[in-house]
C-alpha cells in the first residue's frame, strides 16, 4: 500500500512551506493521511489483512503525534490543518 514515487511528490508540493520543504510536520501529516486513507480502502476489501491493520495503527498513532506536535508549536498551522481535513471529509460524502 505504498505511495507512488508521482503521488508522494504531489502530496509534497501541496503542502510544502517553500520549494525545499519536504520534510516539515505539515508534509508529513499530509503522507501519512493519504497513505491512511489507501491502507483503509485496502481494509475494506481484506478485513483479514492483520498485517496492514496494525501498519494502518502505526501510522495513525504517528500523525496523531505529529498533529499534538504541531498544536504546541505552531497552533495557527494545527487549526488549518484540523479545518482542511473537515472540509475535504465533508467534500467526501
Amino acid at each position: 500500500m505504498a505511495l507512488t514515487k508521482e503521488e508522494k511528490s504531489k502530496i509534497i508540493k501541496d503542502s510544502q512551506r517553500n520549494a525545499k520543504d519536504t520534510g516539515s510536520t505539515e508534509v508529513q501529516i499530509a503522507i501519512l493521511d493519504k497513505k491512511i486513507e489507501k491502507l483503509t480502502k485496502h481494509m475494506i476489501d481484506n478485513p483479514h489483512d492483520y498485517s496492514s491493520k496494525r501498519g494502518m495503527n502505526i501510522c495513525i498513532a504517528h500523525r496523531k503525534k505529529l498533529i499534538n506536535y504541531l498544536k504546541n508549536t505552531n497552533s495557527e498551522k494545527h487549526s488549518e490543518i484540523i479545518t482542511k481535513k473537515k472540509t475535504s471529509k465533508k467534500a467526501a460524502k
